[in-house]
């Protein structure tokens, strides 16, 4: 780097101040001159003798004076050095390559090094690359949270020219400076951080703690028995939460208040809220084991925002169904337990309530459009026909919103369309459903609860009455501001729900046979042939409907398939893959017949036969995704693995949808998912 020093600024000025006077003084022999030549002559040798001694001055001392200048600015620097050296704050110096040119003692003490450290900053911090630090043409400081031996820092990095720094000097001028360095600066936010920590540790999280099935355990003991049964309960709950440093408040019978610290908290996560299980082992002789359900909230900004958010989360888990943990935050809500199949409710009150009031709803209206999740299938578009049918019992026009007729249910379509007996309008697109909604139309959602994967999102918008039945687990994603939920993850099919509305909803009511069979063949094929999920209250269904018409051998017809369709099943089935003992994993690749994904959920439903699987899933590519089956009998909850990949669904019947995979990523992420809830003990 080459150097060119002068004088310049102030300094310059003082040492050419003579030598301006001497011109001053050039101008005043003039003047003298001519007034007076022989004066002029006498001043014109004076002027040349000040030159000449002003002059010889001028350059004797010049050098003298730079370094003299140059003296002092070195004794400046290394007293600015000495202090830079000895600041108590870390800094450092690179180069433009990022490379350690320079530290004081505070830096050198942080990264442990000794003086002398010449190695690239990315030796120290390996996330600070060199396309990270500031460069001529780039950003000129950046800032970045840096982790060093178990401390805790913000580094700030500056960019120094060295033209602008010579540029900037009072004394002297240089140029030809080229490059540039880079300034470091760590700021020590290990004690904050500390102290932020301490006080999120410290704050509040609210709790409610509800018993599933109080009743039904009471029930189930002797009555001299029962005071014990409750108080040992009571007993578990309290000792859980005392243990944690908590306060647990029983507000009613069977619903508790808990209050606890958000590190007590944490502390429940990492045992995944053993007392789900705890619970459970309290027996003195009562044939059906306790469950409960936890909800709880924080992170909110205030105290009643926690407590809402526990509600919140209160109500998502009963309305899983039980026997399971949920934390909800702003952010997000996490899922823990749900391991227990659902208990089926013996009594018909909350179904008659519901039904009061869906018929208050429908009445108060002109107009009752019904509709379903994307792709419906046969209880879907059962339930749907139902809905229906309550409609015209209450003399209210009704409308299926059905965009394209999926193989599965084209059987079951074909009865209502050109026939004499149903309006021709009967079943309706989106865009024609849009226009019919409007202020005195109520929507009625059957057979799903996430606006999303609904027929039509955009017509939850268009309808201010919407009503939500559906009997699957309820997700983050949920229906909000319904006028009407009725949620049942116990109940075998949307269907069933649907029998037992209509039976409330008008006295002795009747329906044709053609809707009779549908509500039938979708409880049929949601309890796989009445195998799986079929309660007490599913054969009264059933019953009701057989009553009125349905017919076992027209709904097998229906659903006869052909040898293509039987042959891609047994396919699947012969080419399974037994994972981890238990699990049966296949591949459904029929993509020539019109509704793959139904084959794909029977040959799951046909690897469940198979000894000693517990859960079977298959895959089906279809339409640019990949729609994986998943079942179980009863000691997997495969919906809670689903929900892991995206999905949903009920203990023993789930699935869900994979985008932008192909079939070996997808069996890949399906057996590190498996693994994973494995080793943590979800499944």
């Amino acid at each position: 780097m080459r150097k060119r020093v002068k004088l310049k600024g102030r300094i310059k000025t003082f040492t050419k101040f003579s030598i301006y006077l001497g011109i001053l003084l050039l101008l005043m022999n003039v003047a003298v001159f001519l007034l007076d030549y022989r004066a002029g002559i006498v001043l014109a040798f004076f002027t040349i003798f000040y030159f000449a001694v002003t002059l010889s001055l001028y350059f004797y001392n010049k050098p003298v004076i730079i370094n003299e200048l140059v003296s002092f600015a070195t004794e400046y620097g290394q007293i600015q050095r000495k202090l830079l050296r000895e600041l108590d704050l870390p800094y450092a110096l690179l180069d433009d390559s990022g490379k350690v040119i320079w530290t004081n003692m505070a830096f050198e003490q942080v990264i442990h090094q000794p003086k002398g450290y010449n190695r690239s900053i990315t030796t120290l911090f390996p996330s600070i690359t060199k396309d990270r630090l500031p460069a001529e043409g780039g950003v000129d400081e950046a800032q970045y949270d840096l982790q060093y031996d178990g401390g805790e820092y913000v580094a700030k990095f500056k960019m120094i020219s060295l033209r602008e720094m010579a540029e900037h000097s009072s004394m002297i001028e240089a140029r030809d400076y080229n490059g540039y360095l880079v300034a470091v600066y760590l700021f020590d936010e290990t004690a904050l951080h500390i102290a932020l920590q301490e006080v999120d540790d410290q704050s509040l999280a609210v709790g409610m703690i509800y018993l599933d099935n109080y009743e039904e355990a009471l029930d189930s003991v002797e009555e001299v028995r029962r005071s014990l049964l409750i108080a040992l309960i009571d007993r578990k709950v309290n000792k859980y939460i005392s243990a944690q440093d908590g306060i647990c408040k029983k507000l009613e019978k069977d619903k508790y208040l808990v209050i606890l610290r958000k590190k007590s908290l944490a502390q429940l996560q990492e045992s995944r809220f053993d007392l789900l299980e705890d619970v459970k082992t309290v027996n003195i002789g009562n044939e059906m084991a306790v469950t409960i359900s936890i909800g709880v909230g924080y992170n909110g900004l205030t105290y009643a925002q926690n407590y809402e958010f526990a509600r919140n989360a209160i109500d998502l888990a009963l309305g899983r169904g039980g026997d399971q943990a949920v934390l909800k935050t702003p952010e997000s809500v996490t899922y823990y337990g749900g391991k227990s199949p659902q208990v089926e409710k013996n009594t018909r009150v909350k179904a008659r309530v519901k039904a009061h009031a869906l018929r208050e709803i429908i009445t108060s209206k002109d107009m009752v459009i019904v509709m379903g999740h994307a792709r419906p299938d046969v209880d879907c578009f059962g339930a749907a026909v139902g809905i229906c049918k309550i409609a015209q019992t209450l003399g209210r026009k009704s409308h299926i919103v059905l965009n394209e007729v999926p193989a599965s249910i084209q059987a079951l379509v074909s009865l209502f369309r050109n026939n004499p007996e149903y309006d021709g309008d009967m079943i309706v697109g989106s865009q024609q459903a849009i226009e019919l909604a409007g202020s005195n139309t109520v929507l009625v959602v059957v057979d799903v609860n996430k606006p999303s994967i609904t027929e039509c999102p955009e017509l939850l918008h268009y309808c201010k009455s919407v009503v939500v039945l559906d009997h699957h687990r309820q997700g983050t994603e949920t229906i909000e501001n319904a006028t009407l939920s009725y949620v049942e993850p116990y109940a075998s099919s949307t269907c069933e729900m649907v029998s037992e509305i209509l039976q409330y909803t008008y006295d002795n009511i009747k329906i044709r046979s053609e809707e009779a069979d549908c509500m039938y063949a979708g409880i049929v094929i949601d309890t796989n042939n009445f195998m799986s999920k079929a309660g007490v209250r599913t054969f009264e269904a059933a019953a009701f409907l057989r009553r009125n018409g349905a017919d076992v051998t027209r709904v097998r017809k229906l659903f006869r398939e052909d040898a293509l369709e039987y042959k891609a099943r047994a396919d699947a089935v012969s080419q399974a893959e037994i994972y981890k003992q238990y699990f049966a994993i296949s591949v459904c690749t029929t993509e020539d017949l019109p509704s793959p994904t139904v084959i794909g959920a029977q040959a799951a439903n046909e690897l469940l036969n198979i000894k000693g699987i517990k859960a079977s899933f298959v895959m089906t590519p279809f339409q640019g995704r990949i729609y994986v089956s998943a079942r179980s009998i009863d000691e997997v909850n495969v919906q809670v693995l689903m929900e892991r990949m995206g999905g949903g669904g009920h203990m023993s019947i789930a699935a869900c949808q994979l985008e932008g995979t192909n079939l070996p990523e997808a069996i890949g992420y399906l057996k590190r998912t498996i693994d994973s809830m494995l080793e943590n003990g979800e499944l």
